[in-house]
């Protein structure tokens, strides 16, 4: 190896090392890898990749780092859980339950709990990262949803997302159920009950899923297959699919300085953003292990082994299922019988057609939107939710309606918190999901549209700085100062998009347009789209009113210099003084003179 030789300012030699040894070795790591795989090319266009910034965009990586601890915590827990629904005599460390009958997977969950070592602190990390999986899932979609980051050309990645949202809800249930305890167990008889709703096939369906009459000796070990197997590995894929599109097609970014459809404005992958989400990795590891290890999530051994004739007090599912659950609760008991068959309208309607609806109806949002709104523009700059008034009415609307449901589903805890009747509680709720969803809708979008009106005058007038100045003539102004460039960029972000135009019945020779309907149909969507929206100034206009800004700014300039000379001379009584003023009554009355 090759030195060089320095003299410091003692006169002594002092050798330094040309080639460092850790760069040698990692250069000819990457050489003897590229002659076989030919992966510096790769490397090298990708690691300079830039991605934007913005705190929202880490709700899809807290989504991500939740769910890589939830396989590592589960795969601790899959060396000691049981799926086994043979009854076995408890004879482990947990004192009031010795000599219980129980399945083998309750007591292996009891073993987990309160002999393995660490167990008890894996098992709850795995749960509450379950939960924050789940969490973060749905505030992300919200995020993409608000700044229709769904849009062209993410519409498919928009449908991955629904499908990760659903699979994650199965995968939090089947684990939910995997402990077999009495609160599992009641979930279990719910969905029993679901499938039982299903016309014609219901009942087949209920003996397929639990291999006989409920509750059977083999729907743990199902359970047990599809929750460590089928759904972790469908979403590992379609993360993986999710992921190489958000590649391809380029990360979407808030408008801003510099920010068009056409470029991104970030950092690059290497090695900023690598070294951010590392740290941030071990940052959201660090919280669930920390919230795993101080608070109690679903303590088993109170609840008791599953008894099928057996459903305990007050019981609560996790919070993502708490809104069907509310749902089943809040729908009146209404069956009707056709054809010999019971058709149970209570359950089906609550847990089977409001579901089906809700989730077909959101992956097919994006394509809904653009067919109304005439919209087929590919989009990388996000909308502020403003400037969509009516799809951020629509997503209030779908949260309210969520957050009546979710109440629902503790109806009776309330009853008894507050000592009020669950009947009362019942009807005021069904009344909420009525009313409240459409109430929720008109007061976003008329919150929308005033902020957009906000922008439109800060635009045109500059912003408001709440000073008023009286001007040599004896006019008072209010002084507005021009906006800064980001604030600009970020206005003037907004797309206005013209309403489609109402269409003929028939042509200029008479013929009939088949499509009017369908046109029609369109044209109205459209107008309740779009109509409302304030446009945005002109160039020219904008460029007016900032100018205007800056001149009302400038007229107030010089009191600023004179203000700035201000004293407070001790002795003075607190009293702004100016150079040249007279300090006391005498010095006054000396000028004067």
């Amino acid at each position: 190896m090759t030195t060089t030789v320095n003299t410091n300012t003692l006169g002594d030699a002092e050798t330094t090392p040309k080639d460092d040894p850790l760069e040698i070795a990692g250069g000819a790591t990457a050489k003897y890898v590229d002659q076989r795989l030919g992966s510096n090319r790769f490397l090298g266009r990708n690691l300079g990749k830039v991605f934007p910034d913005h705190w929202s965009f880490m709700l899809g990586e807290i989504a991500l780092y939740s769910f890589i601890v939830v396989l590592l915590t589960g795969t601790f827990l899959t060396l000691f859980y049981k799926p086994s629904m043979v009854e076995v005599m408890y004879d482990g460390a947990y004192v009031p339950l010795k000599g219980v009958m129980m399945s083998e997977a309750y007591a292996s969950t009891l073993d987990i709990s309160f002999e393995v070592r660490g167990g008890l602190l894996i098992r709850q990390m795995h749960h509450w990262a379950a939960l924050i999986f789940v969490a973060a899932i749905a505030v992300h979609m919200f995020r993409v949803f608000f700044t229709g980051a769904f849009r062209k050309p993410r519409e498919f990645n928009w449908i991955v997302g629904v499908t990760l949202t659903a699979l994650a809800l199965g995968a939090g249930f089947t684990g939910y159920s995997l402990p077999d305890d009495l609160l599992s167990g009641t979930g279990l008889q719910i969905i029993r009950g679901i499938l039982q709703s299903i016309p014609l096939v219901g009942t087949w369906a209920a003996f397929l899923v639990f291999g006989g009459e409920f509750p059977g000796t083999d729907i743990i070990s199902r359970l047990y297959a599809a929750h460590i197997l089928l759904i972790p590995g469908i979403i590992l894929a379609l993360i993986t699919v999710h992921l190489m599109m958000v590649w391809t097609q380029k990360h979407t970014q808030f408008p801003g300085p510099g920010r068009t459809n056409d470029n991104v404005v970030g950092y690059p992958l290497l090695p900023v953003y690598m070294a951010k989400a590392g740290g941030f990795f071990f940052v959201v590891f660090g919280i669930i292990a920390l919230i795993g290890g101080l608070v109690t999530v679903n303590p088993i051994w109170i609840f008791g082994p599953y008894t099928p004739d057996q459903v305990s007090a007050g019981t609560q599912p996790d919070w993502y299922i708490g809104w069907l659950d509310g749902a089943l609760r809040l729908m009146p008991n209404i069956e009707t019988v056709l054809f010999g068959f019971t058709i149970s309208w209570n359950v089906l309607v609550p847990s089977v057609i409001i579901p089906g609806i809700l989730f077909t109806g959101l992956a097919l949002y994006p394509f809904l939107e653009a067919w109304a709104t005439g919209d087929k523009r590919e989009h990388n700059l996000l909308d502020r939710p403003r400037n969509a008034p009516v799809r951020t009415g629509i997503g209030v609307m779908a949260i309210v309606f969520y957050g009546i449901l979710w109440i629902g589903g503790g109806n009776d805890i309330v009853a008894t918190t507050f000592n009020m009747s669950i009947n009362s509680i019942s009807w005021a709720l069904r009344v909420l999901l009525i009313v409240g969803p459409p109430i929720a809708f008109i007061i976003t979008k008329r919150i929308c549209l005033g902020l957009q009106r906000k922008d439109r005058d800060k635009l045109l007038h500059g912003y408001e700085s709440g000073r008023v100045l009286r001007l040599p003539h004896g006019e008072f102004i209010e002084v507005h100062q021009p906006l800064n460039y980001k604030e600009l960029a970020v206005i003037q972000g907004k797309e206005d998009i013209a309403v489609l135009p109402a269409p003929e019945k028939a042509d200029a020779d008479g013929v009939k347009n088949k499509l009017y309907p369908i046109h029609n149909l369109q044209h109205k969507l459209s107008s309740f789209f779009l109509r409302d929206n304030v446009d945005k100034p002109s160039k020219a206009e904008i460029e007016a009113g900032q100018a205007h800004a800056a001149h009302t700014a400038e007229l107030e300039a010089p009191l600023h210099d004179y203000e700035d000379l201000d004293q407070d001379p001790v002795g003075h009584g607190g009293v702004l003084h100016h150079p040249g003023m007279a300090m006391t009554n005498q010095e006054q009355i000396d000028q004067r003179h």
